[in-house]
């Protein structure tokens, strides 16, 4: 992780994220404090001094783009494994998302419950996913593009998943399934 340094007055005063923790222990929804002016607006969409006052991974090695063409695409259910667990940071940037993720954290309260929330272009939510949770999103419009901030680099011996539909967790989608990856129908149960 790299070093904290203290706000500046001029950084103290510029626009912050509004970190709002979800049921599940350690998920947060990240929205924007967006500064506006006859240009349009400013927003902090990540900082590290931030991350560190709410306790969160804030480490980025990675950052991934998802581009979808059809409404009704899913895309999940990942995660990976220690020694590879990932925190991640996901933004709609264009369209909208149903996203999704699950507390596999046996010593967890809320393990194996489901949280989902809306991500759009429009609200400019992020959603921070601690390690050894599940995620997936299934689009809400065509043309729909997630932006990933992982703290840990692709680990394909370390990919684990479980299916959209698995009975363990009852994840409830708003849209019928149009298109799936064959892998991610391979997945097997979660117990």
């Amino acid at each position: 992780m790299e070093k904290r340094r203290d706000l500046s007055i001029a950084e103290a005063s510029f626009s912050k994220m509004i970190f709002t923790e979800t049921p599940l222990h350690g998920a947060f929804i990240i929205d924007l404090e967006p500064r506006e002016d006859d240009r349009g607006f400013f927003a902090r969409t990540f900082c590290v001094n931030e991350f560190a006052k709410h306790g969160l991974n804030s480490n980025v090695v990675q950052c991934n783009l998802s581009s979808n063409f059809k409404a009704g695409t899913l895309r999940g259910m990942h995660f990976q494994e220690t020694p590879a667990s990932e925190a991640k940071l996901i933004r709609c940037v264009r369209g909208a998302v149903h996203d999704v993720v699950v507390d596999l954290r046996r010593e967890s309260a809320t393990y194996r419950q489901a949280y989902a929330v809306e991500l759009t272009m429009e609200n400019r939510r992020a959603l921070y996913i601690p390690e050894s949770f599940g995620h997936g999103f299934q689009t809400l419009r065509d043309d729909t593009e997630v932006e990933y901030q992982m703290s840990e680099f692709h680990a394909p011996q370390h990919a684990r998943g479980f299916r959209y539909d698995d009975a363990a967790f009852s994840i409830q989608w708003p849209r019928p399934v149009s298109i799936i990856s064959a892998q991610d129908l391979k997945w097997p149960p979660f117990s």
